[in-house]
């Protein structure tokens, strides 16, 4: 069963089979992930190898996890895993500003694209807690 439209696929032309709920959440960790790598270039030297080593660390770990939810048949202790890792990130992001490690407007904005990711992650959640 393919969530993509009828007649559409990928490159190989084979349908895309049960992408569509993720593809979302894949491309909200792409534009953070993208987002991340230019913030953390403001860390200072010092911190560039603890702080933002950790922060860069959280975002694989959210893809990885991401990745194995949608693969796995039984979700929801690995969407559990990715929600703590989200709350991680956040207090992560919240220290750099307290630091002074990135400005008022870059946490601002950094903060909103990881809010957006917890929402559609919850809803995800949600999703799952009510299929069973």
């Amino acid at each position: 069963m393919s969530h993509a439209p009828m007649g559409h696929g990928n490159a190989a032309g084979r349908p895309r089979q049960h992408l569509a709920p993720i593809e979302a959440l894949l491309v909200k960790l792409e534009e953070l992930d993208d987002y991340s790598h230019i913030a953390l270039r403001q860390y200072p030297k010092a911190e560039r190898h603890l702080l933002a080593a950790e922060t860069r660390s959280s975002l694989e770990i959210l893809l990885r996890l991401a990745i194995s939810a949608w693969k796995h048949y039984y979700k929801k202790t690995t969407l559990r895993d990715m929600d703590v890792e989200v709350a991680v990130l956040r207090h992560r992001v919240r220290k750099a500003q307290r630091m002074r490690y990135i400005t008022p407007a870059r946490y601002k904005v950094w903060s909103s694209h990881i809010d957006e990711l917890g929402r559609m992650l919850g809803g995800w959640i949600r999703h799952e807690s009510n299929k069973h």
